[in-house]
């Protein structure tokens, strides 16, 4: 059974929110992420990427730059731009986007239940990537960026989220993408309880976003352990969703070359494993095995035949089909995670980037049909792996609302 525990919280006070609130590390280059800092010097983005605070000269992984995350976040609980919540309990963070709303529940997840596979994964993480956040998270003895965890609708834990969520905030502050970011402490000890009982009960979550964070998170845990050092470390902070609140967005493809092929061949080509119909507008596919497609400046909406329909939780995924029965054999995409040929557009930028990139640098795209949740829960209770690019959260969590000391 998960053990989902409250803690004590670092967080902004209450005039400092909306100005250290940022977008994860991982969404910047180094130079947009310079300019962010230089503009807001507040910006939690000056801890996360602390590089940001040196020239050039100095790497973006130097042990001076975790020392410096880790100064600026004591400056900052000097300054009291930072305060510390004394007793342990709940959050819960709703965030609006485009008049929808999702609310999750900011909470600490076990590092043993990552480990035992009550915490399922659904994608692989690559070391390299992972040495960044373990120095990070060492060096600072934070964690500063919640892993985005969802899980099956329980009642009890919905209730509890509409009835404190009735109460005043701790903060509600619009960001500059137009997203409203709302935070309420659970001080109910009732709820509370209620809450620890309610995830306890649960044999699954999930890991929706933020792998390689989770799994930095859980080897500087597991490390702390053999060193004889068993506390916080053992929990990782997190963001829990019901899976009603969440929505996955399209993530679309745009390629650069036609494979030496033109596009009659192409269509030709198609026409074996889909019916191609020639639309006059920009196609968003409305249900699961139809695609759209730009080629030669015109859009399609291709339907895969029903023969070709598959049950497995990872063959039968949309970005399946199209890999399968198209980048592969048509494009000859072999691998989508090396291949230069082929680039990812997230949801959130809308079908009117594939037709700006199709004139600008590429030469075709295809528009998906969201992953939905389920799909994704199916994939990891497999024991699977999604391809790459399968999902498209939004909106994003905000880094430096939550810090949980370690």
């Amino acid at each position: 059974m998960a053990d989902i525990r409250p803690f004590c919280a670092i967080r902004p006070a209450v005039e400092f929110a909306e100005k250290i609130a940022a977008l994860p590390y991982d969404v910047y280059n180094r130079e947009e992420a310079c300019k962010v800092v230089k503009d807001n010097p507040l910006s939690f983005l000056r801890i996360d990427r602390a590089e940001t605070n040196f020239d050039d000269s100095v790497s973006t992984y130097a042990p001076q730059v975790y020392e410096k995350a880790k100064e600026l976040i004591n400056d900052m609980i000097n300054k009291g731009q930072f305060i510390q919540d004394d007793d342990a309990c709940y959050y819960i963070y709703r965030l609006t986007m485009n008049g929808r709303a999702q609310s999750g529940i900011v909470a600490c997840a076990s590092v043993d239940d990552y480990c035992n596979n009550v915490i399922m994964k659904h994608e692989n993480t690559r070391e390299e990537k992972e040495l960044d956040r373990i120095s990070h998270i060492d060096t600072t003895n934070c964690q500063t960026g919640p892993i985005f965890l969802a899980f099956r609708d329980v009642k009890d834990v919905g209730d509890i989220m509409r009835e404190e969520e009735t109460k005043p905030p701790l903060y509600c502050f619009i960001s500059e993408d137009g997203i409203e970011h709302c935070v309420w402490k659970i001080k109910d000890e009732e709820n509370n309880n209620k809450l620890r009982t309610a995830f306890g009960s649960m044999d699954k979550i999930y890991i929706a976003d933020g792998h390689h964070r989770c799994a930095s998170a859980v080897k500087v845990g597991l490390q702390r352990r053999k060193e004889g050092i068993t506390q916080e470390s053992d929990y990782f902070m997190s963001v829990l969703f019901p899976e009603s609140e969440l929505k996955i967005l399209d993530y679309n493809r745009v390629l650069k070359d036609l494979n030496g092929k033109t596009p009659d061949v192409i269509l030709d080509e198609l026409q074996e494993n889909f019916t191609v119909e020639r639309s006059e507008c920009a196609v968003a596919p409305s249900k699961k095995g139809e695609f759209g497609m730009i080629l030669d400046d015109i859009w399609y909406k291709l339907t895969i035949k029903e023969s070709l329909w598959n049950d497995d939780p990872v063959k039968g995924l949309d970005v399946s089909l199209l890999q399968d029965y198209v980048l592969d054999p048509i494009f000859g995409i072999k691998n989508p995670k090396t291949d230069n040929r082929i680039d990812f557009v997230g949801g959130i930028r809308g079908l009117e980037e594939l037709e700006r990139r199709n004139k600008l640098d590429c030469c075709a795209a295809f528009s998906m049909y969201p992953t939905s949740i389920e799909e994704l829960f199916a994939v990891a209770d497999a024991g699977k792996l999604m391809p790459p690019k399968s999902t498209w959260f939004e909106p994003k969590l905000r880094s430096g609302l939550f810090i949980h000391k370690i």
